[in-house]
């Protein structure tokens, strides 16, 4: 068992019972200290760790690291170091903050590379270098599809056969905490035959993502087996695929999503490393029919992750509004992979691969507002006694996942977002 996954260590640092981030968690992230550059952290409890500092001090000898790799903008070069060494890292985070060594605990050395969170800036965790989004749920595609075909063709004749999935835009994708400009685009003709109309998205929605990084690169040609995609996945993060629901609907026939989707995309600061995700594994939803030879995969494969949305309105408490898990993924993450490179296409350390929206099999539960309002139909009374069929200028959606296992929670810090309201268009 790999150190930093031991359920029985405790650390010197405070961690309260309801943390995300204890010793066991170790995620990795960008931060930036003030007056500093952008470096290589980790977390626990309510505080990061600088990497570089512990590598400055020595506290990091004998691993595969140097300067350029842990002082940097993002976590990409880190990543690329291989899980042998982010392995090493965990283990020898573990070990200097075990609470059997109190070495480090004094005032002189923790204050150099332990800083509170409130004191420092979360960066965007890597550079992101190609970003796909699937639609791998299948009580989401199945809601979606019988709101727009009905229930007897709700879901493609495609659909059980592969990993639905298209190709987004990587240059917006941004860290939580980061607004999002309402878009202006096209939208349907009010009747058949007419002009579409133009201007600010009317319908604006949030997707319930997870979203993993790809740790290991291939080669134009190569194709990543289902048996070893996970030695390609370096963790995973949430994720807030942003939809403009009014401009999809208009735009995605023939070729599928572009503006509706491509304006932004929220996503959580630190990215949890599949080995401390571990103790959550759970074997996914039967699949049937049964998948081509190259889809067939085998245990354990799917994470049970409890997942929810919150709504905050301008100035208003949040209000949950989804409470859906990660486990119910039809397609799971080594699948996704295996077809994005059945055909050579090959990955770049820093990929990004988005689950698509995460629904389970009752209404609260749906992972997006066309869904729990379906279509509008139905809307959610918000605590202030306003109403919501899709989200308005100044609403705050808030992402948060964790898992839980033996009184311990391993999450990934919020994502963030708060909509702003369209510039005005000449």
């Amino acid at each position: 068992m790999i150190r930093a996954n031991d359920p029985s260590l405790k650390s010197w640092v405070t961690v309260s019972a309801d943390s995300e981030f204890p010793i066991q968690n170790l995620p990795f992230g960008i931060v930036q200290l003030p007056g500093k550059p952008p470096r290589v952290a980790s977390a626990i409890g309510d505080f990061v760790i600088d990497l570089y500092r512990l590598w400055e001090l020595g506290l990091l000898t004998g691993l595969d690291l140097n300067r350029e790799c842990l002082e940097n903008r993002c976590l990409n070069d880190f990543i690329n170091r291989g899980k042998s060494t982010t392995r090493a890292v965990r283990d020898r985070l573990s070990e200097l903050l075990d609470a059997e060594v109190t070495r480090w605990n004094s005032r002189e050395w923790r204050d150099q590379f332990l800083h509170p969170k409130t004191e420092v800036d979360l960066l965007l965790p890597v550079k992101v270098t190609d970003y796909t989004d699937f639609y791998s749920s299948i009580e989401h595609a199945t809601n979606v599809g019988t709101m727009f075909r009905g229930p007897e063709n709700a879901l493609m004749p495609n659909w059980r056969h592969l990993p639905v999935g298209y190709h987004g835009r990587a240059s917006s994708i941004v860290v939580s905490g980061t607004p999002i400009r309402r878009p202006y685009g096209q939208q349907k003709p009010a009747e058949p035959g007419g002009s579409p109309a133009y201007g600010p998205s009317r319908l604006m929605d949030f997707e319930l993502e997870m979203a993993f990084i790809v740790g290991r690169s291939t080669q134009m040609g190569d194709r990543v087996r289902v048996d070893e995609a996970e030695d390609y996945i370096f963790g995973l993060a949430l994720f807030n695929d942003w939809s403009a629901r009014d401009i999809q609907a208009w735009e995605y026939v023939p070729l599928g999503p572009f503006l509706g989707k491509n304006f932004g995309s929220t996503l959580s600061p630190w990215i949890v490393s599949l080995d401390a995700l571990e103790p959550f594994r759970v074997v996914g939803p039967e699949q049937d029919p049964a998948v081509l030879p190259y889809l067939q995969s085998n245990g354990a494969k799917n994470y049970d992750l409890h997942l929810e949305v919150a709504i905050a309105p301008e100035g208003g408490e949040a209000f949950t509004v989804c409470r859906s898990n990660f486990k119910y993924m039809y397609w799971n993450m080594c699948q996704q992979l295996a077809h994005q490179t059945v055909n050579g296409c090959n990955i770049t350390v820093g990929d990004l691969y988005a689950s698509g929206t995460i629904s389970g099999p009752t209404p609260d539960a749906y992972g997006s507002m066309l869904e729990i309002s379906w279509r509008g139909s139905r809307p959610i009374r918000l605590p202030d006694g306003s109403e919501r069929k899709f989200i308005a200028d100044g609403d705050t959606v808030i992402l948060r996942g964790y898992g839980e296992r033996d009184g311990i929670r391993i999450g990934f810090g919020d994502a963030v977002g708060k909509i702003l309201p369209a510039h005005e268009q000449g």
